[in-house]
């Protein structure tokens, strides 16, 4: 049985993913922001441990928030990932996946 080697990850995608990773938190963090903003007219989403907020506005707080930085962190794996394998014609996740 013959073994073949894999891939791996391109160096410079690692630096690139963590500025990416780093920059995309940013920008999530400010969409949701906004987002409340938007929907509750307040500066501040609520906090789990706030007492004078009820359920429904601190679990609708952390779906809005999740959802928002699934995606933003979904477009900037994508974003990353095509941009490695362009310049080094490998994608830097071997196979079809990428998050444990």
């Amino acid at each position: 049985m013959a073994k073949t080697k894999k891939k791996k990850l391109p160096l410079a995608y690692k630096p690139v993913g963590f500025a990416l990773g780093w920059l995309g938190g940013t920008l999530a963090g400010l969409a949701f922001q906004k987002t409340w903003k938007l929907i509750r007219d307040e500066d501040d989403a609520p906090d789990a441990l706030d007492p004078d907020r009820g359920w429904g506005e601190i679990l609708l707080a952390a779906a809005i928030q999740g959802a928002i930085f699934a995606a933003v962190r979904s477009a900037v794996d994508r974003t990353g990932a095509k941009a490695i394998a362009r310049s080094t014609g490998t994608w830097p996740i071997p196979g079809k996946g990428g998050r444990d």
